[in-house]
């Protein structure tokens, strides 16, 4: 029966798009890797990094000029980076950092196939190359994870006490908590994000939406009170999982959390404030009981609300905040939300499946607690 719990949890865990959105080649003059259908940029290395599982995983890095703080950045399902390549671009320009990306093994061109433990080995090859091949200091790299990749950042995080930062996007609690509002950890669940947080030690950035249907916005509600350092968390009203890079506030509060950690520690201002001060974080907007995943499911949006989004957020930006393209969020923001269609999917096969085995025994509350 755990085999089977754990194996249905690994495939509401992990979609990578099919066929991958884009391929390396090498040229045969430099002996450089470049990844098709993007043109060569001079400030961005193409990398194939071998893990500890064996499997060789396909990143990039991004280099900022005079930058001293490097972002390694975990990105959601449903894509890969390809799909992430020009917000990783515009990231590094309206942050002032280096960034590395990187696929897990399974998504994009990387070998393998994709699982919790495979993606703990994928964040630890891209940050060994950091330390490695660019000479960052664990100091001086902030750790991002947005959804699914909340799990290898946190996984990571809780166990480098040095760190300069952690931001979690839309982060998940764990794998089994997605799906069913289970108030214990069981052994067979991925991503037990909710028992690794409290062991991060830097300061924690938590973004999420209060609209969002996919990991609903109590998830970071609760990884936020139990950091142990909070930093003021940005809860963007009416957000989904899909879009909140669209939002004026998602740059400007991001770009001033980098701002603050990368300040001497006697000179920040880390936020302390009460769950009822921080500015965006009123109850009302987002603290809710945790809603039954499997009772609700995420509906299609009409595009005009996609437009109206995309009017809003060319019209609100300041020519200092905003993206110079807006497409690139969109784009992401498009082929993300497929995501979602694979959530309900996986969400009805293993309703059935659970159904069929609580027919048979009360399997669930007779399964011990991990401790």
């Amino acid at each position: 029966m755990g085999g089977m719990t754990s194996s249905m949890a690994a495939k509401l865990a992990f979609f990578p798009p099919n066929p991958p959105t884009y391929k390396v080649i090498k040229d045969e003059e430099t002996g450089l890797l470049l990844m098709d259908p993007f043109p060569h940029r001079e400030n961005v290395d193409i990398l194939r990094l071998t893990t500890r599982r064996g499997n060789e995983i396909m990143a990039l890095y991004v280099r900022y000029p005079m930058a001293s703080t490097t972002l390694l950045y975990s990105h959601g399902n449903a894509a890969d980076i390809g799909q992430m390549y020009e917000l990783f671009i515009e990231l590094s320009i309206h942050l002032r950092v280096n960034l590395m990306g990187y696929d897990y093994s399974g998504y994009g061109q990387s070998t393998g196939k994709p699982s919790e433990h495979n993606t703990y080995a994928d964040i630890e090859a891209a940050y060994k190359c950091l330390e490695e091949r660019y000479g960052a200091k664990q100091e001086d790299i902030i750790l991002y994870g947005q959804s699914v990749g909340s799990g290898p950042t946190l996984d990571l995080g809780a166990r480098l006490p040095h760190l300069k930062a952690v931001v979690l996007h839309s982060p998940i609690l764990s794998g089994l908590r997605v799906m069913y509002p289970v108030k214990r950890t069981y052994w067979f669940d991925i991503y037990k994000n909710i028992d690794k947080i409290p062991l991060v030690k830097c300061p924690v950035l938590v973004i999420h939406g209060t609209s969002d249907e996919v990991v609903d916005c109590s998830h970071g509600k609760q990884l936020w009170e139990l950091c142990q350092e909070k930093y003021e968390p940005l809860w963007l009203k009416g957000g989904n999982h899909c879009n909140l890079e669209l939002y004026p506030e998602y740059i400007r509060h991001l770009k001033k959390f980098v701002t603050t950690v990368q300040k001497p520690l006697s000179q920040r201002n880390i936020s302390r404030r009460s769950i009822d001060q921080p500015e965006n974080s009123r109850k009302s907007d987002c603290f809710e009981a945790p809603r039954k995943s499997t009772d609700r499911r995420e509906k299609p949006r009409r595009s005009t609300d996609k437009l109206e989004k995309l009017k809003f957020f060319e019209n609100k930006y300041t020519n200092d905040d905003k993206f110079s393209k807006s497409r690139v969020s969109f784009d992401h923001i498009e082929r993300s939300r497929r995501s979602v269609e694979y959530y309900d999917k996986s969400r009805r096969s293993i309703d059935i499946q659970l159904e069929k085995a609580r027919k048979s025994v009360d399997w669930l509350d007779r399964i011990p607690a991990s401790h």
